[in-house]
């Protein structure tokens, strides 16, 4: 039987947490040939549940294991966390993840912040539950389901567009015009995840060339992988020639959308390490007007400034993040000022 609790998990999940031991493959299978059934109806791995539905598990023959060990609650985690809170209630919390901090897992990475919030279990036991994702070098904003069932109501939220983002980020140069729309299709390079080929750990010689496979590409519509993506930006200040502070909002949610639009208008965000570079014949490498001003330092400069979403529960969650120390930085030494009017407040839906 599925619990509140479980309202929306999608099906491989939902057996990821009531059989950890059972293989993905496996369950592929047993789900294929028809042996996995949800009210009866045969299913799929990503079917989502709804509360009291009956899942019907066939035998199983696994292998004896001991005891899955809960994690560890590690105080100093629960503490952190706690001084990202933002804002929280019974239902959700919202977090300023700092820069350089993970927000998953990957290859060689122990320590991010999933594996955190497993320090901040309810009484029941269960942990609190990813919204949505930033990249680990984006500071700010960070959505965080304290049940399954809030995660499932917020992530169709999100779905639906429902949520409204607005970014801030520093980038080389002024755009021109001072306020647009950038549409584009976006694909995966050969270095992203799932694209990754069996050499995906061997080193590449050139450290230039490896980053451009590990980023998103523009592409044309019907090429593989190609999705649509949308962002409406704006200048809210800027040091002429040198590099503008733009006010960004994405309408869709595409891997690196923001970092690869501001790349394709030919005004990267400060401190990129993967869409900053400039291809070796590219003349903005020796303009000075271009070049990183003294001072500035080399991080990444975007901030999830901002979120505004209808609560499950009534009415309007509406959290605010502050600028991350580098960012701060780079606004006290332009003398750009955050109560400035944000004109992305008036850009299309």
């Amino acid at each position: 039987m599925v619990d509140a609790d479980e309202e929306g998990m999608r099906l491989d999940r939902w057996f990821k947490r009531r059989v950890p031991d059972l293989s993905l493959s496996h369950l592929n299978k047993i789900v294929r040939t028809g042996q996995v059934r949800v009210d009866g109806a045969r299913v799929k791995t990503a079917t989502r549940l709804a509360a009291g539905q009956s899942v019907r598990v066939p035998p199983l023959d696994l292998p004896d294991q001991p005891p899955v060990a809960k994690p560890a609650i590690i105080p100093a985690d629960a503490q952190a966390l706690r001084e990202m809170t933002l804002f929280e209630d019974r239902d959700l919390m919202v977090l300023n993840k700092p820069f350089g901090l993970a927000v998953q897992g990957g290859s060689g990475m122990t320590h991010h912040l999933d594996k955190m919030l497993a320090s901040l279990p309810n009484e029941r036991g269960d942990r609190p539950v990813l919204v949505h994702r930033l990249d680990r070098d984006t500071s700010g904003v960070l959505l965080i389901a304290k049940t399954r069932r809030m995660a499932a109501e917020l992530g169709e939220i999100f779905r639906s567009r429902q949520a409204r983002k607005i970014y801030w980020a520093v980038v080389e140069g002024v755009p021109k015009p001072a306020q647009g729309r950038i549409s584009l299709y976006l694909a995966k390079g050969e270095g992203m995840e799932e694209k990754r080929g069996p050499n995906r750990d061997k080193k590449t010689a050139d450290s230039e060339a490896r980053a451009g496979l590990e980023k998103m590409r523009v592409a044309k519509h019907g090429d593989e992988d190609a999705r649509h993506s949308v962002t409406y930006y704006a200048i809210v200040d800027k040091v002429p020639s040198r590099l503008a502070w733009l006010s960004m909002k994405p309408i869709t949610g595409r891997t690196h959308q923001l970092r690869a639009h501001a790349e394709a208008i030919g005004h990267p965000i400060i401190g990129d390490p993967k869409y900053g570079l400039k291809p070796k014949d590219d003349p903005r490498r020796n303009d000075p007007l271009r070049a990183l001003p003294e001072g500035v330092e080399r991080k990444l400069h975007l901030l999830a400034r901002r979120l505004i979403l209808p609560h499950p529960r009534g009415g309007i969650l509406d959290v605010t993040a502050p600028l991350p120390p580098h960012m701060q930085k780079t606004f006290d030494l332009f003398g750009f000022d955050v109560k400035q009017e944000d004109p992305i407040d008036h850009a299309p839906e």
